[in-house]
């Protein structure tokens, strides 16, 4: 028990996760891939039904990270853009011990600021996140009864997924000297 709890104070440390993420990313640039984490900052929550029948959450969260919303003018409006980030869907276990799933799809805080002032845009931020966990999850919501949920900006424990992207020039050589027992990638 003893080491658990050191276990558990260990990951919650921040200085700990610092740590580790600056040792993923050093890593990872050793295969010519850059890594970014997302920390998702709480925005507001999507209570819904997956496939009819299992409640689910979804985080609308924001970061710097993520793209801004730009409006392109079109007869009749305008078309947004709207770039997001969507972390895999997890199970939680509820205090009760029944099991929820969650989704986070994070925007940039712009997103979020006109979301705040509008109740449009905020509805098509809304739209936008169901259709991301609908289209790269491949389930189906029910988008009729998706709620907000009042006085919630996250539900679940904050995990911080990772943007990959290649590096130019892609993964440096390793030394050929000809002394490695192992064969080459």
């Amino acid at each position: 028990r003893a080491l658990f709890a050191e276990y558990a104070a260990e990951l919650t440390d921040p200085e700990q996760r610092r740590l580790y993420e600056e040792e993923v990313a050093a890593l990872e640039r050793e295969r010519g891939v850059e890594v970014r984490f997302v920390h998702p900052t709480p925005g507001f929550v999507l209570r819904t039904s997956q496939e009819g029948s299992r409640r689910c959450y979804i985080n609308v969260c924001s970061n710097e990270l993520m793209g801004e919303p730009r409006a392109r003018a079109e007869r009749g409006g305008q078309r947004w853009e709207l770039p997001y980030s969507l972390a895999p869907g997890r199970e939680e276990l509820r205090p009760a011990g029944r099991r929820r799933l969650l989704y986070d799809v994070v925007f940039h805080p712009a997103a979020l600021r006109l979301a705040a002032r509008s109740a449009r845009f905020r509805r098509l931020l809304r739209d936008t996140a169901l259709e991301a966990v609908e289209s790269h999850c491949g389930v189906r919501l029910d988008r009729n009864n998706a709620t907000v949920l009042r006085g919630v900006s996250y539900k679940g424990v904050p995990q911080a997924p990772v943007i990959r992207s290649p590096l130019p020039g892609g993964a440096p050589k390793p030394p050929d000297d000809g002394e490695s027992p192992l064969p080459p990638f």
